[in-house]
């Protein structure tokens, strides 16, 4: 007797690629320095496409010289120009930039997909229009930072030195651009050494915008180069967002100067399910939690806590979901997983999930065909996971997800908690009143209840512990760029 012939898919996709016509990547790239491009002093870096390890383009690597240069600008720019320039015209520049990021929105969101290897639904209907909303946001402060109640005379504090991470290349340039122009200062901005390209786009719309020479600034490169930036004499703010080693050697360097720091770093968040909870919609979260961006987010929901009694059925309601993900091209609009960053990267994934592996823990992957050239790795679920092991511990950074269970409101808590990291965590139940009561017992930055990776740039986000310090976003994100401002 033969085994029934198991159904097939009720349809096909068919692929949806966006054109990349609408992007023109120059061949090489200078630096952005006092409203010009211009020859860097040093070497070249090119930058790859992680889906097919294409060479989009070479890119200058800002030595210190060249860095000195920019914060020069910065200087002058803040002096004579941008600082003493009245409040509302401020404003008027940033709802300019606002509007032509909306814009030139498909051109970004085309070459932030080619040069990070996300998804462009999430570049086209996330990164693009978030980006603009905080600049429409903080174009609004610009002229009522008086009445913000951040204090009785908020000043800037003069050139802010922001580096920026490679997850989130323009979104995160919108995080730091935004409110230090909206409070007076002027800026010297680092990408990230594999994303630079939405960057100097940003730099072409400040230019568009006639933004005066110096206000924005853009040098690209690699650690040492934002090592420059963070370590330079005359720059009095320093804004980072990254891995947590990196921030604690900028905290070091910064410590006994004048400099004030905000630091955004890594997170190993915990997405808590009860057992009274909707499982459909609490499995729509944790796949939004942690395979958003392939798991390339500091707030990813990367530890997944399930009530004991609705675990069996959490995990395979989930198990179905993931294998309806689709993992390719980021620029086909069917795409739900795209490429991992990078080569290195990759490797890091690779390595935690294997001692995940080592260390007892089960591995479930989906059957998956994955492109044979670019840097992929398929969504992953670990189950069996100690709060011991390396993938319970360590921020992997990846579309890794790590499995663990709890009997009472009390275990989950301390389970959640039991990390270096605060940055964020979600609830899933039923009851508002148990909600009220966990949430405000987590320690974390930003708690989401029924729901995961919510942004908004009214709301401000940070983290505790190993997470950073600091806010971004919202009243609270504008203290961090005056003088005197009371958090």
């Amino acid at each position: 007797m033969t085994a029934p012939a198991q159904p097939g898919p009720l349809f096909e996709y068919a692929p949806a690629p966006e054109s990349r016509s609408i992007v023109d990547v120059r061949p090489s790239y200078g630096l952005f320095v006092d409203g010009e491009f211009v020859d860097g002093s040093g070497e070249s870096m090119k930058t790859v496409n992680p889906a097919t390890e294409e060479v989009l383009s070479e890119v200058a690597v800002g030595t210190e010289a060249d860095v000195d240069r920019a914060v020069r600008a910065a200087r002058r720019a803040f002096t004579r120009v941008w600082g003493p320039m009245r409040p509302a015209d401020r404003g008027k520049y940033l709802f300019r930039i606002a509007r032509i990021l909306q814009e030139r929105a498909r051109e970004f969101a085309v070459l932030e997909s080619l040069d990070n290897g996300k998804p462009i639904r999430e570049s086209r209907d996330v990164d693009v229009p978030l980006a603009a909303a905080h600049f429409f946001y903080h174009a609004g402060w610009a002229d009522k930072l008086a009445h913000a109640g951040l204090g009785p005379d908020p000043r800037p504090h003069g050139v802010a030195g922001q580096v920026i991470p490679w997850n989130f290349p323009l979104l995160m340039l919108a995080w730091k651009v935004a409110p230090a122009l909206a409070t007076g200062n002027t800026v010297v901005l680092k990408p990230a050494e594999t994303t630079p390209l939405t960057a100097l786009l940003f730099a072409e719309v400040c230019r568009q915008a006639d933004l005066p020479p110096g206000v924005v600034n853009v040098v690209t490169g690699a650690g040492d180069t934002g090592r420059a930036v963070v370590e330079h004499d005359d720059v009095d703010k320093v804004a980072f967002t990254g891995s947590t080693e990196v921030g604690r050697s900028i905290a070091r360097a910064v410590a006994g100067t004048r400099k004030v720091l905000t630091l955004e770093l890594g997170g190993k968040a915990a997405n808590i399910v009860f057992d009274d909870a909707p499982i459909d919609q609490a499995v729509e979260g944790i796949v939004r939690g942690i395979f958003f961006n392939q798991g390339h987010v500091c707030c990813a929901g990367s530890r997944l806590l399930v009530q004991e009694s609705v675990h069996d059925e959490v995990i395979a309601s989930l198990q179905r979901r993931i294998g309806t993900l689709r993992v390719g091209d980021p620029l086909d609009k069917n795409t739900d997983i795209g490429a991992i960053n990078s080569a290195e990267q990759l490797a890091r994934i690779r390595e935690l999930s294997d001692v995940g592996e080592a260390e007892g823990a089960h591995r479930w992957q989906p059957a998956c065909d994955l492109p044979d050239r670019g840097f992929w790795f398929p969504p992953t679920v670990f189950t069996g996971v100690s709060p011991a092991h390396r993938i319970a511990r360590d921020e992997v950074f990846g579309p890794v997800l790590s499995v663990m269970t709890f009997r009472t409101p009390d275990e989950a808590v301390a389970k959640a908690n039991n990390t270096t990291y605060g940055l964020s965590a979600g609830i899933w139940t039923e009851k508002g009143s148990r909600i009220l009561a966990i949430a405000d017992r987590l320690r974390a930055g930003v708690v989401w209840a029924n729901t995961f990776n919510q942004f908004d740039p009214t709301s401000p986000f940070g983290g505790y512990k190993q997470s950073g310090y600091g806010r971004e976003g919202g009243r609270h994100g504008l203290a961090a760029y005056l003088k005197g401002a009371s958090h």
